[in-house]
This record gives C-alpha cells, structure tokens and sequence, in this order.
C-alpha cells in the first residue's frame, strides 16, 4: 500500500512524535506491514521536483495511492482561496492539492487535532481560515464536507492528539493495511476507538488523590489537579496514562493537567488552562456521566473521609508520609 504524507498549517510536531515511537524501527513497521511510504517531507530523500512529480502523480491516478496522510490544519483564507498556503514549487494552494488527492485516496487520515478538528492552528480569530479535513472544530464539514467518503467507504480518520501519540499513529496505519478498521471502529469524531474509548483519567497517578478530593494548589504539588488547576483527565478520550510516552511519561506525571488536547476545540476551552473554572465552587467540568448532585454529594464524603497522610502529600512536592504498614489479614 502506497502512502503519502503531506503537512499543512501546524507546526510538525505530529511527525516528531512519530519518530519517537518505541519498538522495532519505524521503517521496519511500515515494510513489515507491506506500506510504502513513497514520500514524507521530513524523511523522504526525494529533491523537490521528485517529490512535486510523485504527488502530482497521486493526484492524476497514474500512482496508485492508498493511504493520504496529511498533518496540519488546511488554511483556506484569504476568501476560501486557500492561498495564503501553496505547495512549494507548486504555485497551487495545499487545500486544491488535497482535495484532489483525497479523491483518489483509498483512506485519508487526519494525523494530529490540527488536521481533524483546526486545532491551535484555528484558534482566535483564525485569520487564516483554518480548518479539519472533515471537521471545523465540532461541526462536520470541514475541508472535505461532512459526506465525504474516502475510496475504502470510510470518512476522514482523525488521529486526534496535541501531538498524537505515535502509537495512534502506527495501530491505525496497520490496521487500515490489514482491512480491519471499519466505521464501527471510530467514535463519533471519527477516532480511533482503541484509544479514544478510554479516559486519561484511567491509570492516572493522582487517582488516589481524585477519590479523596486531595487537590493540588499549585504545579508542584502532589495532589489532584481537577478542582483547582485546570485538569481535565476526568472528560479526555485517550489512553495516556495506561499507554505512556516514551516508556515512562505522559503530561499528568510530569506534573501539568491534562488540557483535553484530543477534542475539537480544546485551544479555546475559554479560560486558563491551568485554572478550573467553577460555578458556587463546583467545577464546570466535571467527570464523565457523573450528574452534579452526585459529584457534590461524593465530594462532600470522600473529602471528610481524606486521610491525614493523603491530605498531607497532597500539598507537598514530594511524599512526606507513607502509607502505614499492616500484616496480612487486618
């Protein structure tokens, strides 16, 4: 299976991350899963005639494309033009170059938030008009207009993630080369299920915190970092803390809240980041399917039941109490 990668408007960060996926190399996957990757902007080796000759033969049939990937938002300003992005040496906006690849595409997918939603690249005034290839933010649409069916019959993949994580990227990419992902197998913003039908909550290290409402006050704190700092774990579709990065990481051990990266709209939650915004002291965001009256009622108990070694470490930036040693049995 031939496979194309293109970037648009977003920052390469997707690519980086990719490269950084653990195992047997990354060229080692893609030959083992018989996926020709016929160019890449960072990886590929081709001048960039070479390369404007392998796309344009994408985009008129006579090279047979199987699996369009493209990274970054597509930018259709000024005046749906899209000409405030051209591919280089090309003289044609990257958006026509899209839409004409996708077209001949057995399977498009959006790798990253930017390319399925319009990500950060969309945030503000978005002056550049941009967008996802079958999403504007929530909204279906997009680039490629809610309809649109790749060749193999399904919509746009969103490998949605601020970056993505590589295993998205690769469990996808093998999966399409086997046959086995089909619509069922995407969400209603068409990720991924085998992660996005988890939680970053799930596996979290400060679940102990969480259950007693032990909350962090500041970054370097211990605690829990949904009722004050902003964290978002509870309501994020991803598998971040049982799927980690680079063996060991994700944002919630090293200390920073989880901002909901894989959800349409996450660059404009409208307020801080780092701030939970509430409402007579109770979160806006609270977990997933957890009416309010039962979210207050849980908090109201678990907090008057809040160990003094948990409630203790909570506020510190490193263990400053043990859990008590018992025999077995008592």
């Amino acid at each position: 299976m031939n496979l194309l990668w293109l970037q648009s408007g977003g920052c390469g960060g997707c690519t980086l991350s990719w490269l950084g996926a653990e195992g047997e190399s990354l060229f080692m996957m893609l030959a083992d899963e018989n996926l020709e990757l016929i160019w890449h902007p960072s990886l590929s080796e081709e001048s960039a005639g070479e390369a404007l000759k392998l796309i344009a033969g994408c985009a008129d049939g006579s090279l047979p494309l199987d699996i369009l990937c493209v990274e970054g938002a597509v930018l259709r300003g000024p005046n749906g033009s899209g000409r405030f992005h051209l591919l280089s040496g090309s003289g044609q906006p990257m958006l026509s170059w899209v839409r004409a690849l996708a077209a001949r595409a057995r399977h498009v997918v959006a790798v990253g938030t930017c390319a399925a939603y319009g990500g950060v690249t969309a945030a503000g005034v978005n002056p550049g008009d941009a967008c996802g290839l079958q999403f504007d933010g929530d909204v279906p649409g997009g680039l490629l207009g809610a309809d649109f069916r790749a060749g193999g019959g399904l919509p746009v993949v969103n490998i949605a993630g601020c970056p993505t994580h590589p295993d998205w990227i690769n469990e996808t990419l093998i999966s399409l080369a086997r046959g086995a992902l089909v619509r069922e197998d995407l969400d209603d913003f068409c990720r991924p299920r085998f992660y996005a039908d988890q939680l970053v909550h799930h596996g979290c290290p400060r679940n102990e915190f969480y259950e007693f409402k032990a909350s962090a006050d500041k970054p370097s704190d211990q605690g829990c970092l949904m009722e004050q700092m902003g964290c978002k774990g509870t309501q994020a579709h991803a598998d971040c803390n049982t799927r980690l990065w680079n063996g060991s990481g994700s944002c919630l051990r090293g200390g920073y809240a989880c901002i909901r990266c894989t959800d349409p709209g996450f660059e404009e939650p409208g307020h801080p980041f780092a701030e939970t915004p509430k409402i007579a002291g109770i979160p806006l965001g609270l977990p997933s399917d957890m009416p309010k009256a039962w979210f207050i009622a849980l908090a109201a108990l678990s907090k008057s039941a809040t160990p003094a070694r948990v409630r203790e470490n909570a506020k510190a930036d490193h263990l400053l109490r043990a859990p008590t040693v018992k025999k077995a049995g008592r």
